[in-house]
């Protein structure tokens, strides 16, 4: 029986992290670019089979589609799965593929899309505004740290096999509810700190002078910052509302913020 070396897992990897998208189509969204990715081993261990090597091909151009970063999980298991069986069981590796593409997009959309863009980008732009050069720098060390992990999930997809379908999945359910509770933290911490508005409104009644921004304090420091970030957040899950429309809304609010002042002086003057 051939066996693979770690050379053909690099090239593996190598041929996932930049070519699984390619040839990406509404049929069968990664499908070619999945077919692809596996030729390397698929040369190795069907070079005397022709016939194992057609079905192999077959079998990978079907409907694939999940999260690029957990896309190597399941390569790597089907990977170690055909070292063993080859096309014996192709009906097995079909099953595996189909079994763990949808759970695994759905984490690894909330994992490597949400939560890490939005805790990495979050922190780099708040030193970045700080005036610290090591903001420009965090993007890229998490960008070779991603390479990293996504390097070790081939591995562990290869060495777990068929396991992966059932020891793997039950972790990450764990791993995701807690990167999202971590998500939510950090977030919640940079509100007060990048959004900075002030409410510049003062009543006057006599010699005595009521400060709202001193009385919106006492009720809950950064309310106001707060407010925007959960607006913005129930705007967002409207049907009409994307991000681009929610920047000019955030304009448009930040002016009437702004000006809240000489708005109620003008009203004021009314009367």
């Amino acid at each position: 029986m051939t066996k693979l070396d770690k050379k053909d897992i690099k090239k593996v990897y190598w041929r996932n992290l930049f070519g699984l998208q390619w040839g990406w189509n509404y049929e069968r969204m990664q499908g070619l670019g999945y077919s692809w990715v596996m030729m390397p081993v698929i040369k190795k261990l069907y070079k005397d089979k022709p016939e194992d090597m057609k079905t192999a091909l077959k079998t990978h151009l079907g409907y694939f589609n999940t999260s690029q970063p957990m896309s190597h999980l399941i390569i790597g298991a089907d990977i170690g799965m055909e070292e063993k069986t080859g096309m014996k069981d192709a009906e097995a590796i079909v099953g595996l593929k189909t079994g763990l593409m949808g759970p695994l997009a759905g984490v690894g959309d909330t994992l490597f899309l949400a939560i890490f863009r939005t805790i990495i980008f979050s922190i780099a732009a708040y030193m970045a505004q700080s005036g610290s050069a090591v903001g420009l720098f965090i993007p890229v060390v998490a960008g070779i740290a991603i390479l990293a992990v996504r390097y070790w999930f081939t591995d562990v997809g290869y060495k777990q096999g068929a396991r992966l379908a059932t020891d793997f999945a039950d972790r990450m359910k764990t791993l995701t509810n807690a990167a999202a509770i971590l998500g939510l933290t950090v977030v919640g911490a940079l509100i007060p700190a990048v959004i900075t508005y002030t409410l510049d409104l003062k009543y006057q009644m006599g010699k005595v002078t009521l400060n709202v921004q001193d009385m919106l304090d006492q009720i809950m420091p950064a309310l106001i910052p707060l407010s925007i970030v959960m607006v913005s957040y129930w705007l967002l899950g409207k049907k009409k509302m994307n991000s681009t429309k929610l920047i000019f809304v955030l304009i448009g609010l930040g002016m009437l913020l702004g000006n809240l002042d000489n708005i109620f002086g003008a009203i004021g003057s009314l009367f």
